[in-house]
């Protein structure tokens, strides 16, 4: 079976076509993320202007790239939620569009279990079941996955997502948008011990997470307690690394952590990890020590394929058509993660 599948959660404009679940036969993304840098975030009115331009022309390329013509295809798959909503609807209203006019199934996929399911794309190959860490700029998750399409969700964020609080706390270091890569640069030349930072686990037992405390010791670090101190002129190029640094280790070690623990209660051998800070080199190299310490069998996707793109919803998105769960042309863009799946 062959299915396309289009992502429009947030600012990222994807379409893919995936063949069995594995095969990955073409995957387009534009990327807003000059449009978005001047602003040091996602604004999502303007998100949504950028999708309406140029999502036609995406899902074209992918089936051209592909050698796929429409009416060749099986069913189509289209995120519908988390994210933001009213870039959600466009996506979604493209794909029901083309599932009404080419008459073929419709199936709904979650975002952030999409997300998961990215470390089964090739080369990598999930062995199930898994526990899920999901980390991005909008989520921050820990499940369970039985099977493909199967997923019980154990743990979110409180406040900040991880990818949320790289980006705010590189705003305030002055490294630029987005601000995961930009704080793994700073920090390669820094020490995180000379910089410690807190490490909020909400207590025993907690799988949830919080991020909002550690980006105010940041900002209260470089500016004051008030935050309106010094600005980055009073820091030195070492004392920003050393903070990068350490600010990089805290929301790692909170993730390993936590992820090691979801593993520990659910009985599970295998982790599977994604979103775009799973491209992070330092929380790819401590997951890897922790699992070899743990036995615990590790799954990471490409890192084209851990920041938002279609392939992963296309390929779980197979697995849901096989399963049945096909969607009607009503059904509505969810933002909320907890009113999606409860």
């Amino acid at each position: 079976m062959v299915l396309l599948g289009v992502e429009t959660s947030c600012d990222e404009t994807a379409a893919a076509v995936v063949a069995e679940g594995r095969e990955v036969l073409s995957s387009v993304v534009a990327s807003q993320e000059d449009v978005h840098a001047k602003f040091g975030g996602v604004v999502p009115e303007i998100a949504c202007r950028v999708h309406l331009e140029v999502i036609t022309q995406v899902i074209r390329r992918a089936l051209a790239d592909a050698g796929v013509p429409a009416g060749r295809l099986d069913a189509i798959a289209a995120v519908n939620g988390p994210g933001l909503v009213g870039a959600l609807l466009i996506g979604l209203t493209a794909a029901k569009t083309m599932s009404w006019l080419h008459r073929l199934p419709l199936v709904a996929v979650n975002h952030v279990a999409a997300h998961v399911y990215a470390a089964n794309l090739p080369p990598g190959s999930i062995e199930y079941p898994v526990v899920g860490l999901v980390a991005s700029g909008g989520h921050t998750s820990l499940c369970y996955a039985r099977i493909p399409g199967e997923i019980e969700f154990a743990g979110a964020t409180i406040d900040d997502a991880a990818g949320e609080a790289f980006d705010k706390v590189a705003s305030i270091l002055g490294l630029g948008y987005p601000g995961g890569p930009a704080i793994q640069k700073a920090a390669e030349t820094g020490d995180p011990s000379r910089v410690r930072f807190p490490r909020t686990r909400l207590g025993p037992g907690s799988l949830d997470f919080s991020f909002s405390g550690l980006k105010t010791a940041v900002l209260y670090r470089v500016r004051g307690q008030d935050g309106k101190g010094r600005d980055l002129g009073g820091l030195d190029a070492q004392e920003i690394a050393d903070v990068a640094a350490g600010f990089q280790e805290a929301i790692v070690d909170v993730l390993v952590e936590k992820s090691v623990a979801a593993c520990r209660r659910f009985e599970c051998p295998g982790l599977a990890v994604g979103g775009g800070v799973a491209a992070n080199r330092r929380l790819r190299e401590k997951l890897g020590s922790a699992a070899r310490e743990e036995k615990i069998r590790l799954f990471l996707p490409e890192l084209r394929y851990c920041t938002d793109n279609a392939a992963m919803v296309a390929g779980l998105g197979f697995h849901l058509l096989r399963l049945g769960r096909t969607a009607p042309l009503d059904v509505d863009a969810v933002p909320q993660l907890g009113e999606l799946v409860g």
